[in-house]
């Protein structure tokens, strides 16, 4: 546990290096801690949280910088949270209209990529019923069938089925066929139901191909129902802690694509009220050190249905970033709780 001197110089030094992005020396600790204290006193303290883990010494520098872990006490127990400015409040509160649900998604992702500078992230609502359009069967082989679905919006979903049983083609068109026409427009929790009293009129052949492409389906739909709408990644371009680091940039937008590794990072934040912040490597989820990522989870009628977010660098503003996210996900569940 640290003692308030420790605390009280542990904070300046973040502070001050998530404005000035440079180590932070004793000179500066001194000027902007308020403290009257010697360098030789400041070194010792110093030394005491580098030991700790809290900080470290670049090679090139004398001063010291945050670590991960140092990032973490001091959002946890020393960051003073600012209010939003009325400005920037009026700006959401006019943006977010209950009006049309997608455009409130993809206006909230807007937003929070242009007050803070970063990346802007939202995970849409999940669907209450899982509905298609069309399915095809096409055969790839022997054993292996390409399941193509077609969601109502027009989303486009492939699928691989593995089955122990050969088909022709005829028989899948003939399955395709009886699929379309008997259960079109229907969610894949009615078919089930349904095929319990109907899988008897069927072929046994087809049995086995309309139980997989049922399971199958489910994933795919349902996986096309939850989406991650993302603003702003190029703002991160302009960070300067990444300019010289490639590298960081190329697993960031390889994230990005793929998407499903930034869905189960926020679909963390799911799990609890209220804003979360993950640090640099701390979740499971990714091993990218030098990013943040500060969530909030939004609600619908009182149920938590997505999570709106800011991708950004360790080194940001978390006391600017914060409000700005917990904001915007309260007037996202206002307006979507009155659409």
């Amino acid at each position: 546990m640290l003692n308030e001197r420790a605390q009280i110089l542990l904070k300046t030094l973040v502070e001050r290096y998530i404005h000035e992005g440079q180590p932070v020396g004793s000179r500066s600790l001194s000027k902007f801690s308020g403290l009257d204290l010697s360098p030789a006193t400041i070194r010792n303290v110093m030394a005491d949280l580098e030991e700790m883990g809290l900080v470290v010494s670049p090679h090139t520098s004398a001063g010291r910088i945050p670590t991960p872990k140092g990032y973490r006490l001091f959002v946890d127990t020393l960051l003073v949270v600012k209010t939003l400015d009325k400005i920037e409040l009026n700006h959401l509160e006019n943006q977010l209209h209950p009006d049309n649900p997608s455009r409130l998604i993809s206006a909230a992702s807007q937003l929070l990529s242009e007050l803070t500078r970063f990346a802007g992230v939202v995970i849409t609502p999940k669907r209450k019923g899982a509905i298609f359009r069309y399915v095809e069967f096409m055969a790839l082989s022997e054993k292996r069938i390409l399941l193509i679905i077609v969601t109502p919006e027009g989303d486009v979903q492939n699928r691989i089925l593995f089955t122990n049983t050969p088909y022709s083609q005829s028989d899948l068109i003939e399955a395709g066929n009886f699929i379309n026409q008997n259960y079109a427009g229907c969610t894949l929790d009615q078919i089930r139901s349904r095929l319990d009293s109907e899988l008897k009129q069927l072929r046994s052949k087809m049995i086995s191909l309309m139980s997989a492409a049922i399971e199958m389906g489910g994933d795919a739909v349902n996986e096309s129902s939850e989406a991650v709408v993302l603003t702003g990644e190029h703002n991160l371009l302009q960070v300067d802690d990444f300019s010289d680091n490639l590298n960081s940039l190329k697993n960031l937008f390889e994230l990005f694509e793929r998407k499903t590794k930034l869905l189960q990072l926020l679909e963390l934040s799911r799990q609890a009220h209220g804003v979360k912040i993950f640090i640099g490597g701390e979740s499971d989820s990714t091993s990218l050190e030098e990013f943040s990522v500060v969530t909030a989870p939004y609600e619908m009628e009182g149920k938590i249905v997505g999570t709106v977010g800011v991708i950004g660098p360790r080194r940001m503003a978390y006391e600017r970033i914060i409000p700005i996210v917990d904001i915007t996900a309260k007037l996202l569940s206002n307006s979507l709780s009155q659409h």
